[in-house]
């Protein structure tokens, strides 16, 4: 019996398909069919990448000023003024909410930018180390404090310090020094200065006082 040829027409004619040639075409427009379905099910072409990069863009209000500023959902606004303002003041040490060196102002009251995501702080005013000078330049009361004592060793921490004392001393201007320690206890020192800090902070406290 002659053997069959898979590559043999079916049917006579210049528009004829072999078996082999058809049975590739299936199994070829099947699967890219079954790709872009599962690709795409359930959203229109285009839509998921329009909506994603709507949602991830903000305006901020840092210093005083509305930054727009492309943020995924995920990151913290430790990163975002970094990475993405460009103010380093604001450092990262231990990104686990517990050295402090992160600290800033929302509503004038200190927080960890390292454990905040950038998308909860939408519409609230945020103050880095960078925006506590006054317009003209003249320093914080606290900066110069700093500057007067000398307070701090390797400076690292130093950021997150005086922006802490910022905010303490705005809900109590006239603090013991055993309450301004107190306010203080959730920033550290890797230098472990921390009575020369003390004492920086305690200077910037009669200043305040007497501004």
């Amino acid at each position: 019996m002659a053997e069959h040829d898979l590559d043999a027409p079916s049917v006579s004619g210049p528009a004829s398909l072999s078996r082999r040639t058809f049975i590739k075409g299936v199994i070829a427009g099947g699967a890219g069919a079954a790709s872009v379905t599962y690709l795409f099910r359930g959203t229109p072409l285009g839509q998921s990448s329009a909506r994603s990069t709507t949602e991830r863009l903000l305006t901020l209000t840092v210093n005083g000023r509305m930054r727009r500023v492309d943020v995924p959902k995920h990151e913290t606004l430790a990163m975002t003024l970094r990475n993405k303002l460009g103010l380093t003041g604001t450092k990262i040490g231990c990104e686990r909410a517990e050295c402090g060196a992160c600290t800033v102002l929302i509503d004038d009251v200190p927080h960890y930018a390292c454990s905040l995501l950038t998308h909860t702080v939408r519409g609230r005013r945020i103050t880095t180390i960078e925006g506590l000078a006054g317009p003209d330049g003249s320093l914080h009361v606290v900066q110069q404090a700093v500057l007067d004592e000398q307070g701090f060793q390797c400076g690292f921490c130093a950021p997150g310090f005086i922006m802490a004392t910022a905010g303490f001393l705005k809900a109590n201007p006239s603090p013991t020094p055993e309450e301004l320690a107190e306010g203080l206890s959730g920033n550290l020192c890797r230098c472990m200065d921390y009575d020369k800090i003390l004492s920086a902070m305690t200077r910037a406290a009669e200043y305040s006082r007497r501004s």
